[in-house]
């Protein structure tokens, strides 16, 4: 695997972003290595998804015990938990050591189809099962041909969740990284507009983690901003 950007010519533009520590890459990786897992990506009766369907969320996830996945994806799956996948992100955070998971615990595949939604809510900060801080967010988009109109974007909100700082298109092979500090609280709110009648929203999601012995070399000394969130509307 190949990746198309510099992450220490990067780092500043990471750190100093408003309103934390976040940055968004267009063509990190070759577009044909995407198109090869956007066309195996599995449809929502490809598979046995991890189903969400509460008042919070109505969405789809990926489970390692029961999600069948084709080798191209699962390929690309593996990078994306690669030592050279981790050197970049360390280069381009400043944080060292960080902790691919594995299992993909709320990582992997995802997608919200037409009628979905993710609210307001609380991600957890400790992994479950590892039991690591988390501390880094990636994500990945595969949604071809997604225009503007379509809706879709990713927002990145102020600590008091009064101002949408940013507002990110989830258009193909368009990558965004963000700071998980364990003090703060992520927040998503997202639906799905059915008068549309487009596809489900598609990407992959990967979360890195920290020793819990490190939390303070990793806290707001080293990232000076407060409380802050994002939501993601579908």
């Amino acid at each position: 695997m190949r990746l198309h950007h510099d992450p220490t010519a990067l780092r500043e533009q990471y750190v100093s972003a408003d309103p934390f520590p976040h940055i968004v890459l267009d063509g990190l990786f070759d577009d044909a290595e995407l198109d090869a897992v956007l066309r195996e990506f599995p449809s929502p009766d490809a598979m046995k998804w991890a189903r969400f369907d509460n008042p919070l969320e109505k969405k789809l996830g990926f489970f390692y015990a029961t999600s069948t996945i084709s080798d191209t994806v699962r390929r690309f799956l593996d990078a994306m938990n690669s030592f050279e996948m981790l050197l970049f992100l360390e280069a381009l955070t400043g944080i060292e050591g960080l902790i691919p998971d594995p299992y993909f615990g709320g990582g992997g595949l995802h997608q919200i189809e037409p009628g979905g939604f993710l609210k307001i809510h609380a991600d957890f900060n400790v992994h479950p099962k590892l039991k690591l801080d988390r501390r880094l967010n990636m994500l990945i988009y595969m949604n071809r041909d997604w225009r503007e109109e379509y809706g879709g974007h990713l927002e990145l909100w102020d600590g008091e969740m009064r101002e949408c700082r940013k507002r990110v298109l989830p258009v193909f092979n368009r990558t965004v990284v963000f700071f998980d500090e364990r003090s703060l609280v992520s927040r998503a709110s997202a639906s799905a507009d059915v008068a549309r009648g487009r596809d489900a929203q598609v990407g992959v999601a990967l979360l890195l983690h920290e020793w819990a012995a490190g939390r303070g070399a990793v806290g707001a000394a080293r990232h000076d901003f407060r409380y802050a969130g994002f939501r993601a509307v579908t």
